[in-house]
C-alpha cells in the first residue's frame, strides 16, 4: 500500500500524442474540473545527420492546448531521456508552466557532465528546471493533486507521476507484452528496476497506467494505456509473480544484447539541461560526440 493519499475519483482527461520516430508518447494531463493541464515528457525532433531541430511534434500540443482554451501549469519530465530530446523550453516559450523533474537529475548531471567534458560553467545543481521533486512530493494541476514517486532503476533520476487515477510511469514500465525499460545506462540498476515496479504494482489494480514508449511488439497496432491488475498478471518480464532474482537475471542478460539508442548523444546533452541545446563559446548550438565513452 502507499503512505500517500489517493483520490481514484478524480480522472483526469489525457491526450496522447505518439511520435513514430522515437516510439515516444506525450500527454496533455488535464484537470476536468478547470481548464488547467500539464504536458508530460514532450519531444523536439532532430534530423541528427542533418544537424537540424525541428519543432513538430511539438506545435502539436501547443496547437491542442490553444485551440482548447487550456492553461499549462507544468512540463514534467519522467527522467532524462536518451532516446528523444525534450521540446520543454520551447513549449513554456510559448505558453509558460513550470519544468519539473526529480531532484536525483543532479547525479544525472553529474555522471554525464563529466562524459561530455562540459566544464565548470555547467551547472550540476538542477538548476536549469523550475522544480525538483523529491519522493512523496505534491503539486497541483487545477484542482488535482499530483504525486512524484521516486522510480530509480532505468537512471536513477526515475519518476512517475500519480494524478488522481492515472499514472505516468515514464520507462518504467512497458505495456504487458513489451515488458520493462533497460537498466544498463550509467546509474541503471536492474534489482532497483524491479523494486520500482513493485511500487506501481502496490497501487490499485484499477489506476490508469500511461507509457512513455510503445514498439508495438509482434506487429500489434501502437499503445500505451493500460492498468495496474493488467501488468499485475501479464506483464512478460514481471507480471505472475516473478522473483526479483529471476528479474535480474533476466534484464542484465537482455541489456548485453543491446544496442545504445539511436539519439543517445544528442539527447543526453540536451535533456540534462532541461531542453536546451549547448552552445559553443562563440554562442553556436553545438554538439559533442565522445568517442568510447557510453
Amino acid at each position: 500500500m502507499t503512505d500517500y493519499p489517493l483520490d481514484l475519483s478524480t480522472k483526469p482527461e489525457v491526450q496522447a500524442f505518439f511520435d513514430p520516430a522515437t516510439n515516444t508518447i506525450s500527454y496533455v494531463v488535464r484537470d476536468p474540473a478547470s481548464t488547467s493541464c500539464a504536458v508530460m515528457d514532450s519531444v523536439m525532433d532532430i534530423d541528427y545527420a542533418a544537424g537540424r531541430i525541428t519543432y513538430e511534434h511539438a506545435d502539436e500540443i501547443i496547437d491542442f492546448i490553444t485551440s482548447s482554451g487550456l492553461k499549462l501549469e507544468w512540463i514534467i519530465e519522467t527522467h532524462v531521456h536518451a532516446d528523444h530530446l525534450s521540446a520543454a523550453p520551447y513549449i513554456q516559450e510559448k505558453l509558460g508552466g513550470k519544468i519539473g523533474i526529480g531532484s536525483k537529475i543532479m547525479i544525472v548531471q553529474d555522471t554525464f557532465g563529466k562524459v561530455f567534458n562540459e566544464g565548470t560553467e555547467f551547472q550540476r545543481d538542477g538548476s536549469q528546471f523550475d522544480a525538483l521533486f523529491e519522493d512523496g512530493d505534491t503539486y497541483k494541476i487545477g484542482q488535482m493533486d499530483a504525486v512524484a514517486l521516486y522510480t530509480p532503476g532505468h537512471t536513477p533520476a526515475c519518476m512517475a507521476h500519480v494524478i488522481g487515477d492515472a499514472v505516468f510511469v515514464g520507462d518504467t514500465l512497458f505495456m504487458p507484452d513489451g515488458g520493462s525499460a533497460r537498466a544498463d545506462f550509467p546509474g541503471g540498476d536492474a534489482g532497483e528496476l524491479y523494486d520500482s515496479i513493485q511500487k506501481l504494482l502496490a497501487l490499485p489494480d484499477e489506476m490508469r497506467l500511461f507509457m512513455c514508449h510503445d514498439y508495438g511488439p509482434n506487429g500489434r497496432d501502437i499503445a500505451w494505456e493500460t492498468t495496474v491488475g493488467d501488468e499485475k498478471t501479464h506483464n512478460i518480464h514481471v507480471g505472475g509473480g516473478k522473483t526479483r532474482e529471476e528479474f535480474i537475471k533476466f534484464r542484465t542478460e537482455r541489456d548485453a544484447q543491446l544496442d545504445m539508442p539511436r539519439l543517445i548523444i544528442p539527447s543526453l546533452q540536451v535533456n540534462m539541461r532541461a531542453g536546451e541545446v549547448p552552445c559553443d563559446e562563440d554562442g553556436n548550438p553545438m554538439l559533442k560526440v565522445p568517442v568510447n565513452a557510453l
